[in-house]
């Protein structure tokens, strides 16, 4: 039975992390705080901003287009980090749990994730161009770097899959 499974798996852990960070800092109510209680001039301000980055909205005064690919490049973090975690060996193919080659696989898969997402998101604006294709994907690049750490270490410890 699939869900009376006691052993995690370092993707379906790493997943469950890129989840909860878009879902919870993502959010419209985090991305405000933020915005209204940081400064981008210090670290940890920039750094509570940048956990914002792949925010979604339901309700926004930006055109109907903007916001779908705004939820689409939330949506295409979480589903992009699933099916890079699952192509990058060290999450499965470490030979014991727990090893450092998971942690990097997972954090790798987030940076991978995050630029993907948002290249791909980019191209379905209102007004895309391959200049800002670039830049979005080197900005969701960024986020994955800074932040991805977090589903390294989700993805730390967990089953490689066979038994």
């Amino acid at each position: 039975m699939a869900l009376g499974n006691r052993y995690k798996t370092a993707p379906g852990a790493g997943t469950l992390a890129a989840l909860i960070l878009v879902l919870v800092f993502g959010s419209p109510w985090y991305a405000d705080w933020a915005l209204e209680n940081t400064d981008p001039d210090t670290a940890g301000g920039w750094w509570l901003r940048l956990l914002a980055w792949p925010h979604w909205s339901f309700d926004s005064d930006d055109p109907l287009r903007d916001v779908i690919v705004g939820d689409l490049k939330a949506i295409l973090v979480v589903v992009m980090t699933a099916l890079f975690l699952f192509l990058l060996p060290g999450s499965q193919l470490a030979r014991a749990r727990g090893t450092i080659s998971q942690f990097f696989a997972g954090w790798a898969a987030y940076v991978f994730a995050g630029g993907f997402a948002a290249l791909l998101a980019t191209l379905f604006l209102s007004n895309p161009s391959l200049l800002g294709a670039f830049r979005a994907a080197g900005s969701g690049a960024e986020y994955g770097l800074f932040v991805g750490w977090i589903v390294g270490l989700a993805s730390l410890g967990g089953w490689r899959g066979t038994r």
